[in-house]
């Protein structure tokens, strides 16, 4: 039986995530094997990252930063101020 969800799983976004790598590369016409040399990451994470999805974080930083898209993660764990002064509504 399927889980639904509105939510993404984590698998779904490591999917999502090799995906879009996969098509950034392609389309600026890179083989994983310049990619691997280009960003310092070994050629065996980025086939792995581009089959399973799996790649350590400080490697997906390396390969963010190569297409100019580090600053993607600028928001990851941030807290929302917003949110932060909405529940302060509720509790009082």
């Amino acid at each position: 039986m399927k889980n639904y969800s509105i939510n993404k799983t984590p698998s779904q976004v490591q999917t999502e995530l090799a995906e879009r790598l996969r098509e950034i590369r392609k389309d600026k016409k890179i083989s994983q094997s310049e990619l691997a040399a280009k960003s310092g990451v070994s050629l065996g994470s980025i086939k792995r990252f581009e089959h399973t999805g799996e790649i350590s974080l400080a490697s997906l930083l390396k390969l963010a930063h190569l297409f100019d898209r580090l600053d993607d993660f600028d928001t990851v764990f941030k807290i929302n101020e917003n949110l932060k002064e909405i529940e302060k509504l509720f509790k009082e």
